[in-house]
């Protein structure tokens, strides 16, 4: 019998040609993570604006899980590494 986790809303701020930003959705995915819920800032600058805002950083990705601003591809990759992001992801 197949049981279904719920899993945290990951949110990711992202541009079309960004190496880590693939990166970080590989991962996730990996990690059972089915939706993640995009952001392009490379076509929308007022997102952009809005990213850098509320993370203080410019560069992407920028990832949240549920209410959690995990940060960019490495923060997430040490999240991981660290046995953090399953637990976070299933919160």
């Amino acid at each position: 019998m197949l049981r279904v986790v719920a899993m945290n809303k990951v949110l990711m701020y992202t541009t079309q040609v960004c190496p880590y930003c693939i990166r970080a959705k590989a991962l996730l995915k990996q990690r059972g993570v089915s939706e993640i819920q995009e952001i392009r800032v490379d076509l929308d600058p007022v997102a952009k604006g809005h990213m850098m805002e509320i993370t203080g950083r410019r560069t992407v990705p920028q990832i949240f899980i549920g209410d959690t601003h995990v940060g960019g591809c490495d923060d997430l990759v040490a999240l991981d590494q660290r046995g953090g992001l399953l637990p976070l992801l299933n919160a």
